[in-house]
């Protein structure tokens, strides 16, 4: 069955004109070992420019040797939440702008998930709207922190209760972790590595302990990475439920259960690990996403580690494509 890959990426050279140009105070752009432009949070390593981010018509050659039918483009991080006051509205304009003229191009192709900035809460609604409703993007694509910020913040419970009122799917994506520096990953690739798994842990954790997910339940949330290391510390998160009364404050169910209502993509780069996120969530909420064209992203192993899980076919083929024709309603 054809795939449709919900974890995927996209840029433009104009977007990163104006990350170069106005970014100077969070991100760099840089050159690394080998050549390649880099974008650099303080001394920290983080993403890598590859040409297809670039170029649609690139894609459609790996796309159609792994047989992905569909991409639902979205920009990665730093995304637009760099930008401050009047800049931030421009650069997410720009990114959506973009995108939908992708999908406009190509519409049986791609797909959009829409960014917003949501260092603005009420520009990030407005944002929403614009992008939704006028352009047709099909959901939007949130960061783990808003610089710094977590996303169980106070301030961000107008969005969840957006989100809620329209069930829009949200891929949550991770960025740069707060504490980098304390933690010394500035060295060996560490924040790609380790701190984007530490950053969607933390985010998906806070916003089951301050009870997010229990205030909103119907809004789907898509955690990339198969999960992160949820699917692997769930027991562990309800054994503190159990025994710590601050896990208990603000939700009254055990963590496990707000993770199970989660939705899962496939990229990660073991059959156990894969294995251990479809043991979690079940066949009905996995989906596949390959986390092209970054330079560490695998279409084919993607669909592969699908391929290879110890499951039926009939399960397999809504990993592959009919969890995300329901959910985006393709």
């Amino acid at each position: 069955m054809p795939l449709i890959d919900v974890h995927n990426h996209i840029l433009s050279r104009e977007y990163t004109d104006l990350l170069a140009r106005h970014g100077g105070h969070r991100y760099s752009l840089a050159r690394d070992a080998e050549g390649r432009t880099v974008v650099m949070r303080a001394r920290a390593r983080f993403m890598t420019f590859t040409e297809p981010m670039f170029d649609p018509e690139l894609r459609f050659r790996a796309m159609d040797e792994v047989g992905v039918a569909v991409q639902l483009l979205s920009y990665t991080c730093p995304n637009a939440y760099w930008a401050e006051g009047a800049l931030a509205a421009e650069v997410a304009r720009v990114m959506n702008d973009h995108l939908a003229e992708v999908c406009a191009r190509w519409p049986q192709r791609f797909r959009g998930l829409a960014s917003v900035p949501l260092q603005d809460v009420d520009l990030a609604l407005k944002e929403l709207e614009r992008a939704v409703d006028r352009l047709g993007m099909v959901g939007l694509i949130v960061l783990a922190n808003v610089n710094e910020t977590p996303l169980d913040d106070p301030r961000f419970e107008p969005f969840w209760a957006a989100l809620n009122e329209r069930r829009l799917p949200v891929l949550l994506h991770p960025t740069v972790p707060p504490g980098i520096d304390s933690m010394g990953m500035d060295r060996y690739g560490l924040v790609p590595s380790v701190g984007f798994m530490i950053d969607t842990t933390l985010a998906v954790a806070r916003m089951i302990f301050a009870g997010v997910f229990e205030r909103h339940p119907d809004w789907p949330l898509i955690v990339s990475h198969a999960g992160a290391t949820l699917p692997f510390i769930a027991g562990r998160l309800d054994q503190c439920h159990r025994f710590i009364p601050d896990c208990r404050a603000q939700i009254s169910r055990p963590p496990s259960e707000y993770l199970k209502g989660l939705y899962y993509d496939t990229v990660c780069y073991d059959d156990e690990a894969l294995l251990l996120a479809y043991k979690l969530a079940g066949p009905r909420r996995l989906l596949y996403g390959s986390d092209y064209p970054h330079n560490i992203g695998d279409m084919a192993g993607c669909a592969d580690r699908i391929t290879a899980l110890p499951i039926d076919e009939t399960e397999k083929d809504l990993i592959r494509s009919g969890n995300a024709r329901r959910l985006f309603k393709l």
